[in-house]
């Protein structure tokens, strides 16, 4: 254990292939310094597929299989299900890592099927708000007002003007036994939240922000400012929903949307008025979170 309370020993090599400052890579990182070699790692075809290499060459100290896109969920459940008959899984942990198009989208369903099921799973959903593999394509993560290849700016609004899908409120309503929302630019907080995943019998969900230099339009050194502002802001807010009650790990919204948005390439476009009103979204969902927290503490 370092000075700063993230565990020292890796799990990944250098020398693989994401690109600088990606926010997902450290996630992952984060994850498997909690988890340690006992895990076996199952991710679908997103940014890591390309990270981690090709058989026979992989950054990877633990084993890790590749699974179709929308299966991430399922692969996980039948590793568990193996593990379980063998009588093996009490000494393994089965880590689901996803991007936020393999999870909020194309997966959705596979993530319904397993916690109705009761895997003992660990399902990580990396979520940097766009299929950033395939060409920054928009996902139901890609925040208001961001223009994607997809959403591109042009003679005509063509930015996204949707919200986010609340992927926790989605597995909260699975009656899910552990969920939590991690950010790297908060790393003890990560720490914590993964350590409580490997005392929970079932299905735990984690949804992590991954800035993303190369789909956000920012440069890479500014990757853990951005994500402290993410949460200072409010627009990705710490907390954890165990065993159905909420609690807020991060209470000081202090700073307004137009700090995080101003540094972000993908939000240059966005008039004052359009800002204005992503504020009084945030604000809204961080009243009704807050709500959320008291309601189910009583």
């Amino acid at each position: 254990m370092n000075r700063a309370g993230v565990p020292s020993e890796e799990f990944i090599c250098s020398g693989h292939s994401a690109c600088p400052g990606c926010g997902a890579l450290l996630v992952l990182r984060y994850a498997l310094k909690v988890l340690g070699k006992n895990t076996i790692v199952t991710s679908p075809a997103c940014c890591f597929t390309a990270v981690a290499g090709m058989f026979p060459d992989t950054c990877m100290k633990v084993p890790l299989l590749y699974n179709a896109f929308e299966t991430t969920a399922a692969s996980a459940s039948g590793i568990e299900a193996a593990l379980r008959i063998k009588g093996k899984k009490e000494d393994t942990y089965v880590l689901a890592f996803a991007g936020d198009g393999g999870t909020a989208d194309i997966g959705i369903q596979a993530i319904s099927g397993a916690i109705e099921s009761g895997h003992d799973i660990i399902y990580v959903c990396y979520d940097n708000e766009a299929y950033m593999n395939t060409g920054i394509q928009s996902s139901s993560q890609t925040p208001l007002g961001a223009t994607t290849t997809t959403n591109p700016v042009g003679k005509e609004d063509g930015w996204k003007v949707t919200p986010k899908k609340n992927m926790m409120d989605i597995v909260a309503a699975h009656n899910v036994k552990y969920a939590a929302t991690v950010n790297p630019s908060y790393p003890i907080d990560f720490i914590k939240k993964i350590e409580k995943t490997k005392k929970v019998k079932g299905f735990s969900y984690i949804h992590a922000y991954a800035f993303c230099p190369t789909g956000w339009r920012y440069p890479p050194e500014l990757g853990l400012e951005i994500g402290r502002l993410a949460t200072e802001t409010g627009i990705f807010p710490l907390y954890e929903i165990d065993n159905g009650k909420y609690n807020i790990n991060y209470k000081k919204k202090t700073k307004d949307v137009i700090e995080y948005y101003k540094l972000q390439g993908r939000f240059k476009h966005l008039s004052d008025e359009f800002v204005k009103d992503v504020q009084n979204y945030v604000n809204r969902e961080w009243q009704k979170l807050l709500l959320k927290e008291e309601c189910t503490n009583k």
